[in-house]
């Protein structure tokens, strides 16, 4: 068995769907949704559609998958709540800890660990199944060979179509440091699909460094289904209803081997990005990035011919009114145009620029292919059966369900009720999706019904059936929160420090983050006097975790801001340090989290996160800002030409410059650090200072404990959120 997941945005694009064949929809509503852009559902609007959906068998989930701040608790855990009681298949939660605490006070909700929570490996997946989730979303990065594993532990869903983030999932925080727009609550500004210049040779001009193509698993997915995969998602909460069901078509038509050209056809013609990667999960592909063009390009159609002051396009293709095309110099986009008309040889089209022979032409907007992808509504032909008899309540039986009407039939007076009459009748059925397939209609002769009672009669049978085929599961009751967390009265004065080498460091807690990590890094740690542990990244296959293990042990413990961190540090029997990527933001997360010290989200204000802070919690307060965790190389994989340097800079468009760290895993990965970086002299619990890319840690560790001081040190600096709520 196997699940064709397909976005709804709005209200056309789940009916879409949902007509167009998919097993199950995901949506948000109007608040803590990660596509916050998107139109989404207010409650009344959620409910006429699982209604729609539940009748067609068709599962509805609800994301709530950003970010739960202290005071939004109450909210959140309501909505929830209520969202459940409406009938959701399914809630997407990103907040792990929160969503535990959701499922012990209501055992009935069905839970979905959300992508933004990046399980990656087995050891995600077994948390995730012990803090009561029944199903994993995976990060998009995640190998095949892990997926295969994590299959075999807990139901498990994958993306195979549509946008992809640049960084890992769930822990991008470049919206929300460059622009004050967290990513992680929904409101993402997408700097990631910016112009921006590499100080390496190849990579000097200005292009989508970061931006990359959109995901089109293909064939794929049968490597995911037989690999025990059983959701397979579209992406696309903010795309049009005809690319929903183009893709819906396509991946259904894959799973039931009847595809054809004009299935990937239709779904280029719809939304294309940078004409397709096959996504991390099989290794980085050579189209993994689309540095030359942002946004929809469509389908090839041919070339440009300009003749006699006219455009033609040179194809075979048929087009017609109302068709939009991108023409496409060198690989960039340098125009729009528009259908004309039809000529010897292809079509003309018109545009505002100059084009030149040559240039090709990608229609962007199939008028035709469009009309044709609007699904008809769906209906069920459903059973009726109506008995009516003198003297006694009217007997229906409509899709198997029995009916009495609370009134009694009476003998006519003049003309008698005839089965015609009672056909009419049912023939109406209002907006309701099915229609009575007659299976016996029998009327006593000399029996009379009013037309108004027969109407109201017919009314409640439909109202009813209609309800009994979208029916809920048990409901669950508010619960009563237990009161706002307060500040501990035990103070921690510790300090952590992050740096490639422990060597000169005075910190309580040393976290080594090295860059190679299967070289010989731990004589950088050897003479450092307090706790030492390793800093994981963001992501870890299984095999690199085998590898790593014996490295580990030499450590007190591990920092980590992933969900794996947990049961890797019990199962090795080593201290765990929650790093700032687990977004620890409210008291029920803290309260359910394991964890020796935990390290508080960065996007939380000082207000925000005192509330929070106890005799173990650190936050973030000087040094370099993590943006981004890249598991891809930005230069292509260029592995030959390659100068392997440890930084690069990577420059916007403003000249904003940003640190772009690599790091090797086996392979080589990269972080992007803020263009400033943080000084914020709260100090109301632990200090974590980040020093990745400081070329002297030690100087900058001193520094810290003086403000003044760690001013002049950095070149541009910040107070980060410390002061400043994101939105």
């Amino acid at each position: 068995m196997s699940e064709i997941l397909a976005p709804a945005g709005d209200e056309k694009s789940a009916y879409a769907a949902i007509d167009c064949g998919a097993d199950a929809i995901y949506l948000g509503l109007t608040s803590f949704s990660a596509r916050s852009s998107a139109e989404n559902f207010d409650f009344p609007a959620l409910e006429k559609l699982i209604a729609y959906a539940h009748f067609f068998g068709v599962r509805v989930h609800v994301a709530m998958n950003t970010l739960v701040k202290e005071e939004e608790v109450p909210s959140f855990v309501e909505t929830a709540v209520r969202a459940h009681n409406t009938g959701a298949d399914a809630l997407i939660i990103q907040d792990m800890y929160l969503g535990t605490y959701l499922k012990k006070v209501c055992p009935e909700i069905c839970l979905h660990l959300s992508t933004q929570a990046g399980t990656c490996n087995a050891y995600g997946a077994r948390l995730a199944k012990k803090l009561g989730f029944s199903r994993v979303i995976l990060a998009r990065e995640t190998a095949f060979k892990d997926i295969e594993e994590i299959a075999k532990i807990i139901e498990t869903e994958v993306f195979v179509q549509g946008a992809l983030c640049t960084c890992f999932s769930g822990q991008c925080y470049f919206s929300s440091f460059a622009g004050g727009n967290s990513g992680n609550r929904g409101r993402c500004k997408q700097p990631c699909r910016k112009l921006y210049s590499i100080d390496r040779k190849g990579f000097e001009d200005r292009a989508y460094r970061l931006s990359p193509s959109d995901l089109c698993a293909g064939e794929n997915i049968l490597k995911y289904r037989d690999a025990g995969v059983y959701s397979f998602k579209i992406e696309g909460r903010m795309r049009r209803p005809e690319y929903v069901a183009a893709a819906v078509n396509y991946y259904k038509n894959i799973l039931g081997g009847t595809q054809s050209p004009a299935d990937l056809s239709a779904l280029k013609r719809t939304y294309n990005r940078g004409n397709y990667t096959k996504g991390l999960a099989f290794g980085q592909d050579k189209s993994f990035i689309s540095s030359a063009v942002q946004g929809h390009i469509g389908e090839y159609l041919g070339t440009v011919l300009p003749i006699n002051g006219r455009y033609v396009v040179n194809t075979r293709e048929r087009c017609g009114e109302g068709d939009c095309f991108k023409i496409l110099r060198d690989g960039k986009e340098v125009a729009g145009a528009t259908y004309v008309a039809p000529c010897k040889g292809g079509f003309i089209v018109r545009s505002n620029a100059k084009l030149r022979n040559g240039d090709k032409a990608f229609i962007t907007t199939d008028a035709s292919l469009n009309a044709g992808l609007a699904p008809q509504r769906r209906t069920k032909r459903i059973p009726l059966s109506v008995t009516v008899r003198t003297g006694r309540k009217i007997e229906a039986e409509f899709g198997g369900k029995s009916y009495l009407s609370e009134f009694e039939v009476q003998a006519a007076v003049s003309r008698p009720t005839l089965k015609e009459d009672i056909v009419k009748a049912f023939d109406k059925v209002d907006t309701y999706p099915f229609t009575p397939k007659y299976v016996a209609v029998n009327v006593e002769e000399g029996a009379f019904v009013p037309a108004s009672l027969l109407n109201s009669f017919r009314r409640t049978v439909y109202a009813d059936y209609y309800s009994f085929c979208g029916g809920r599961g048990e409901e669950c009751s508010v619960p009563v929160l237990p009161k706002t967390a307060k500040i501990s009265p035990v103070v921690n004065k510790k300090t952590a420090t992050v740096a490639e080498t422990l060597c000169g460091l005075k910190a309580d807690i040393g976290i080594i983050k090295p860059r190679s990590y299967f070289s010989r890094f731990s004589p950088l740690a050897s003479a450092f006097q307090g706790e030492k542990f390793l800093y994981l990244p963001p992501l870890l296959t299984g095999e690199e975790i085998e590898k790593l293990k014996p490295v580990i042990s030499a450590f007190d413990g591990i920092y980590c801001g992933s969900n794996y961190a947990p049961e890797l540090a019990r199962e090795l029997g080593v201290k765990l340090f929650i790093g700032t990527g687990a977004n620890i933001s409210n008291s029920i997360a803290l309260s359910q989290i394991k964890a020796d010290y935990v390290a508080l989200s960065k996007e939380l204000t000082a207000r925000e996160s005192k509330p929070l802070v106890g005799e173990n919690t650190f936050v973030l307060t000087a040094g370099d800002i993590k943006l981004m965790d890249l598991i891809y190389c930005p230069f292509g994989r260029s592995c030959s030409s390659c100068d392997r340097r440890a930084r690069y800079t990577l420059t916007d468009e403003g000249n904003r410059q940003f640190t772009l760290r690599r790091y090797e895993v086996g392979s080589c990965r990269f972080e992007i650090f803020n263009c400033a970086e943080l000084v914020s002299e709260n100090c109301y619990t632990g200090r974590l200072y980040d020093f990745s890319v400081q070329s002297d840690p030690e100087a900058a560790e001193r520094a810290a404990a003086d403000v003044s001081q760690l001013k002049n040190l950095f070149r541009n600096y910040t107070k980060g959120h410390s002061e400043t709520p994101i939105l």
